[in-house]
């Protein structure tokens, strides 16, 4: 956002496959070193680093090496390409999209070298990536060309990083199919579709949204808005969307960014699209708020991050459209995205990136690595105290560490 207010049974070991991808491959050498984007709270440069999460190693919580991208860049979502041998970012400022550049150092410790950046066009506020297997990338753009109810979806060719084109459908042109402030997406290929919200206006006080559109994959053309609300005035902000697909479930999720809920729709076969969401978990049930990332893990386990207090409630989705809560895991406050992994002597693990685009109350800047199978903290690294930068998110050195994202 651009922004004044600067706004599994878990073995998914480092999962080799792109985070929006239902492939993995679990034979992966250990790897407990990470790649963080950040946000400088001394007014320097941010960027992307390299730091160590795994509580039983000695450099534990130490940063290895960074990439500065420059000041108010504002690094916001890393994500690899479909092979998971290009690195990118997206930004809420600067050029809102990068190809990081990475090489393994002299020991084998993964090292960034550049950024490169990446013609979006009219396109500002660079939020969420999407791969595609035909050689395509989405990106959501919250901003769009910087209207007050503007957004867009950028369509690259993964090859070479030009954009192919630019998705618009104003609100003002059909208030029943738009897009506006889109943040989150998800993408179903055999069933030809994508989805996208609508969040928030990047300065986060312009406007809100309290809807996804679902749209097809290949002609672009929207099927339809869905209201992710308890009624059209309440601006529930949904921020992620995962449409399960593959052996999981056939139905579409949304989390609720100021609504702090899950939401569900079930997938339509007649219609090809899906029909109207219903709210799934109220967070305000157990004082939960500010629900945002969803993951999913190989044997049907979901983990949704709640910023507000800090939490990660994993449920269990084989029998969806029945939702059971397994566990609660507690972080910190703006508890966010997630990376799983083992420690060297074998413990599951989450490691929670705490912060959400330094919103007051949801800054707390730390990582946590919570062992999955106690819910215990291992250990805490406090990056606001130790260096003077907070986390904005967080991806695996050795390929995607998570099984599903979106």
């Amino acid at each position: 956002m651009k922004l004044k207010f600067n706004p599994l049974s878990l073995v998914i070991l480092l999962a080799f496959s792109n985070c929006q991808n239902d492939n993995h491959n679990s034979d992966l050498p250990h790897d407990s070193s990470f790649y963080i984007d950040y946000r400088s709270l001394k007014g320097l440069p941010d960027g992307v680093a390299v730091i160590e999460l795994d509580p039983e190693a000695p450099n534990f919580g130490n940063i290895s090496n960074k990439l500065e991208l420059g000041v108010g860049v504002l690094p916001h979502h890393l994500y690899y390409n479909q092979s998971a041998n290009k690195l990118f970012t997206t930004a809420l400022g600067g050029s809102y999209l990068y190809e990081i550049k990475t090489e393994k150092d002299k020991n084998g410790q993964p090292k960034l070298v550049n950024a490169t950046p990446i013609n979006t066009g009219e396109n500002t506020v660079g939020e969420n990536l999407f791969f595609t297997n035909d050689g395509r990338y989405f990106m959501t753009f919250m901003g769009g060309a910087g209207g007050a109810k503007d957004g867009s979806i950028g369509v690259f060719n993964a090859n070479n990083n030009q954009l192919i084109k630019t998705i618009k459908a104003p609100i003002q042109n059909n208030p029943n199919q738009f897009i506006m402030y889109p943040h989150g997406i998800s993408v179903n290929e055999e069933k030809g579709i994508m989805m996208v919200t609508s969040t928030i206006h990047p300065d986060l006080t312009t406007g809100m949204g309290n809807t996804c559109t679902l749209l097809d994959l290949n002609t672009y053309e929207l099927k339809e808005t869905y209201l992710i609300a308890d009624s059209p005035t309440d601006m529930s902000s949904p921020v992620e969307v995962l449409l399960l697909r593959g052996k999981f479930p056939q139905y579409a999720l949304a989390t609720t960014m100021l609504g702090g809920d899950i939401w569900i729709a079930p997938y339509n076969a007649v219609t090809k699209k899906y029909d109207a969401f219903t709210k799934l978990f109220d967070g305000s049930t157990l004082g939960l708020g500010w629900a945002l990332e969803m993951y999913i893990d190989d044997n049907s386990k979901l983990y949704v991050s709640f910023a507000d207090p800090g939490k990660v409630l994993v449920f269990d989705i084989s029998n969806l459209p029945q939702l059971k809560l397994v566990k609660t895991l507690t972080a910190d406050k703006g508890a966010h995205h997630m990376v799983f992994f083992k420690t060297k002597k074998g413990k599951e693990v989450v490691a929670v990136q705490n912060n959400l685009l330094d919103i007051p109350n949801l800054n707390s800047g730390t990582i946590s690595i919570i062992e999955i199978a106690t819910g215990k903290t291992l250990g805490t690294v406090d990056l606001r105290n130790k260096y003077g930068i907070l986390p904005e998110s967080i991806e695996g050195t050795n390929g995607p560490g998570s099984y599903m994202h979106h």
